[in-house]
């Protein structure tokens, strides 16, 4: 910055004269044609600033409008309709074919429409027969599986009733015809029905049949896995595995006694309730890993457990007795045998495992013969 040097004025000449002269420095800004150096070094130090401001804001501010564009201009994002899990849809489609299979066995002339509310095409059909002239009875799901992404093919049970019967008259004799027909009545009888199901944009399931009901044949018995027991032997009262589970089934059955007696330390059942037996009969029993017809009058170590079958029959109120079965785990503490649990099914056999490949590689049938080859004759 310039300094400017600036004369003081004497008090008169011939003090001016007589005295030296005095020069002060002044540091103050010096005008230039109206406009000080002081403003001038203010302004570019401001618009420094400004310009280092517009530097460091203007990629943030470009980083926020990119951001920002798509949500103000671009297209909405379309939100997937949420899928429901395999479970409701089987469980929806089983529902939905019952009532269908029950519709269909009543429908009649002029039924139309109540079958297009599950297949639309049925109002094309031509249906014969007084309408309601059967009903479908005890209707259930006996097979269910998927067999494309959405389809499921549900097969139902149904008994069948008439309840306008074609026949000849009471007085009338029967005929074979008669018999027929009386039997395949009582016959349980099988439809496979195709059910589409889909998830709507608000989440919820939706039904349709992709066509009519398709009578099948009975699904197949399958031979029952083995168990972990053996035969059925005759229970025998002075087994202590037969007083424990007479005197557990009777308080469960009948409600006779406390039940928690019976029970193993950590074990929580309640008794049937009401009550709708009267008394109990244990007949055999099935124990596990047991194949002798020994008897059995001793209880082994405290901590060893049992698993086994009971078959007993229990007295209803009106006197009829009911076979009925259980699998029970007993539990051996201070010399008594106690209900450790009571099984939901029968344990199965354990299954023998069979050999892998790289196990049968290893065995001597496989090994390759090391026996000399004998030469050939010409």
């Amino acid at each position: 910055m310039k300094a400017s040097w600036n004369r003081r004025p004497g008090k008169g000449a011939a003090a001016q004269d007589a005295e030296p002269q005095d020069w002060d420095i002044d540091e103050g800004p010096q005008d230039v044609a109206g406009w000080s150096t002081g403003a001038q070094a203010n302004t570019a130090a401001a618009l420094r600033w400004t310009a280092w401001g517009l530097l460091v804001l203007g990629p943030l501010l470009g980083a926020f409008a990119y951001l920002s564009a798509p949500a103000q201009a671009g297209p909405a994002q379309k939100r997937l309709a949420p899928t429901a899990p395999a479970a409701t849809g089987a469980q929806g489609a089983a529902g939905f074919a019952q009532l269908f299979v029950a519709a269909f066995i009543s429908a009649g002339e002029g039924d139309q429409d109540k079958l297009a509310a599950y297949y639309p095409d049925a109002t094309s059909l031509r249906l014969e027969g007084a309408s309601d002239r059967r009903h479908g009875e005890q209707l259930t799901v006996v097979r269910l599986r998927q067999t494309d992404s959405g389809i499921w093919s549900v097969t139902v049970a149904a008994r069948i009733t008439d309840t306008k019967p074609a026949g000849k008259p009471a007085d009338g004799p029967p005929d074979d015809k008669d018999e027929a027909k009386a039997t395949a009545a009582q016959a349980v009888r099988y439809f496979q029905v195709p059910v589409a199901t889909a998830t709507t944009a608000g989440g919820a399931s939706g039904y349709t049949a992709l066509a009519m009901p398709a009578e099948v044949a009975a699904p197949e018995r399958i031979e029952a896995p083995g168990l972990v027991y053996g035969p059925m032997r005759p229970a025998l009262p002075a087994d202590p595995r037969t007083q424990a589970t007479t005197e557990f089934l009777t308080a469960y059955l009948t409600g006779a006694g406390e039940l928690d007696r019976y029970l193993a330390p950590g074990t929580h059942l309640a008794p049937v309730a009401p009550a709708p037996y009267t008394g109990i009969a244990v007949d055999t029993l099935a124990i596990e890993g047991e194949k002798g017809t020994e008897p059995v009058t001793t209880v082994p170590d405290d901590g060893t457990t049992l698993q086994l079958l009971v078959a007993l029959r229990a007295t209803g109120h009106d006197e009829v007795r009911v076979p009925l079965t259980y699998a029970l785990t007993l539990k051996a503490r201070a010399g008594r045998w106690e209900i450790a649990t009571l099984d939901g099914a029968p344990t199965l056999a354990a299954t023998p495992t069979e050999p892998t490949a790289s196990n049968a590689s290893t065995t001597p049938s496989a090994a390759p013969s090391t026996a000399p080859t004998p030469a050939s004759t010409s």
